[in-house]
């Protein structure tokens, strides 16, 4: 799903514009955005939880020539899902399994067999 798909769900949803939806989605990633930046968490009870994760400095190795290198410490945006979401996996694994595959037969091996 894209953005403008996002946008025109958000919409249909909510009996808005998609000019509309498109602040609400903006105004909402930007203030996760802002949030996180400022270190709180957000959660959304049952969707999930967005913080932020600090990975500290480390030496690292450069793939090509072999050379040690210095990474720096960064802030990343993370997401934690919520019960709901992870059921969504579990739902999807109980369906019924798809029909057995049918055994392919080799023309040749056919054609050879019936002379």
């Amino acid at each position: 799903m894209t953005k403008a798909d996002l946008v025109a769900k958000i919409a249909e949803g909510a009996a808005i514009t998609k000019v509309q939806a498109e602040k609400v989605l903006a105004s909402f990633t930007g203030t996760i955005e802002a949030a996180l930046k400022t270190g709180d968490k957000v959660s959304l009870v049952g969707f999930g939880t967005f913080s932020a994760v600090t990975r500290t400095a480390r030496i690292g190795r450069n793939p090509a020539t072999g050379k040690e290198i210095k990474i720096a410490a960064k802030t990343n945006g993370k997401f934690t899902p919520g019960k709901a979401l992870k059921d969504i996996g579990a739902k999807s694994k109980a369906k019924p399994a798809a029909k057995p595959a049918t055994k392919k037969v080799d023309p040749k091996a056919a054609s050879k067999t019936k002379k």
